[in-house]
């Protein structure tokens, strides 16, 4: 008799400590129930501050021992062969969940440390990619506490302008300000996410968001999806609430540009060393795409934009999600 392999003990991770809590569990939830189980293990475990859940039907069953991220189900030690990250904002996005598990040997779904404290911090993100002249906004960093004065920023960027915070995500703390009284309250309110906050200049255009994933040596990617809220800009609301903002998939652009916004997402990709899964969103005024983000542990919701785009290609996501993990698992 032959003995088979064991099947790998695969972790979804949600949670985190950001506003995207919420988001994240949905997220998580979603890959956790898509993983083939003919090929894989799967559990799901949620983070929030010092408190690591294995979750089983919605309900906690086990503590994660965080010496190992092992844990004990049914007196038996599961010990986790790779962990597919799905926490947006802190510490699954900015670099310090993927550090853990680089000290522990555990392959995991995401960008390295590196390149996802890079991309996390929008403003080092830009100035990186400035240097390659990716197309994108002009923008002001202030810091937490700093005096600024509304209209030299608006004698230099115009109005509107947007302001964000300069670490996360989901729309939180983001703002349109249309008149120089409205940038303090802007401003105050993207400090309450991020020790920065980030005044862009506005753009005029329709927004186009592009999901793509190295296999290999090659680069799998998504068909592009066009963008159209019905709110004046894609906030938090238009993000998640059904029938706020139209996502059509594909895009209807003409051939070149769809090429094109697909291209530079492969060269943005490739140029910030990503790997895994991830989004980049753009602003389109002509034929020219501006960079806004990069998105490293982007949306999995049965709504969000990775899933609609998988779909779209014809593929499911379960297909996807296992060609994702056998990629980290077999170079492991």
């Amino acid at each position: 008799m032959t003995n088979s392999k064991p099947k790998p003990d695969i972790a979804v991770i949600a949670g985190g400590n950001s506003s995207e809590f919420i988001i994240s569990l949905k997220s998580g939830l979603n890959v956790y129930q898509a993983l083939d189980r003919e090929k894989f293990n799967p559990w799901l475990i949620h983070m929030k501050e010092r408190t690591w859940t294995v979750m089983q039907n919605g309900r906690p069953v086990a503590p994660v021992n965080k010496s190992d991220f092992s844990f004990i189900i049914e007196d038996k030690v599961v010990r986790i062969d790779y962990a597919y990250i799905t926490i947006h904002g802190t510490p699954g996005e900015d670099g310090i969940l993927q550090g853990y598990f680089d000290m522990l040997n555990i392959p995991y779904s995401t960008c390295d440390v590196q390149t996802s404290a890079l991309t996390f911090n929008k403003w080092h993100c830009n100035n990186f990619l400035r240097n390659f002249d990716i197309p994108m906004a002009r923008t002001i960093k202030l810091n937490k506490g700093e005096a600024f004065d509304p209209i030299k920023i608006i004698e230099q960027l115009g109005l509107p302008l947007f302001v964000k915070p300069n670490a996360g995500g989901s729309s939180f703390g983001v703002t349109k300000v249309k008149k120089a009284e409205e940038l303090d309250i802007a401003v105050h309110k993207a400090w309450t996410e991020s020790r920065e906050a980030l005044v862009d200049e506005y753009l005029a255009g329709k927004e186009f968001t592009c999901g793509l994933v190295r296999i290999g040596e090659r680069h799998l990617i998504f068909p592009v999806t066009e963008v159209l809220p019905k709110n004046e800009f894609f906030d938090f609301e238009a993000k998640y609430t059904p029938g706020v903002t139209e996502e059509i998939t594909p895009a209807r652009l003409p051939e070149h540009l769809f090429r094109h916004c697909q291209k530079l997402s492969a060269l943005i990709y490739d140029l910030c060393s990503c790997s895994g899964i991830v989004r980049m969103d753009y602003i389109l005024r002509g034929e020219t795409f501006y960079f806004l983000e990069v998105n490293t542990t982007p949306g999995m919701t049965e709504t969000s934009f990775i899933p609609q785009q998988i779909n779209a290609m014809g593929q499911t996501l379960t297909e996807i999600l296992t060609l994702v993990i056998g990629e980290k698992l077999k170079t492991n």
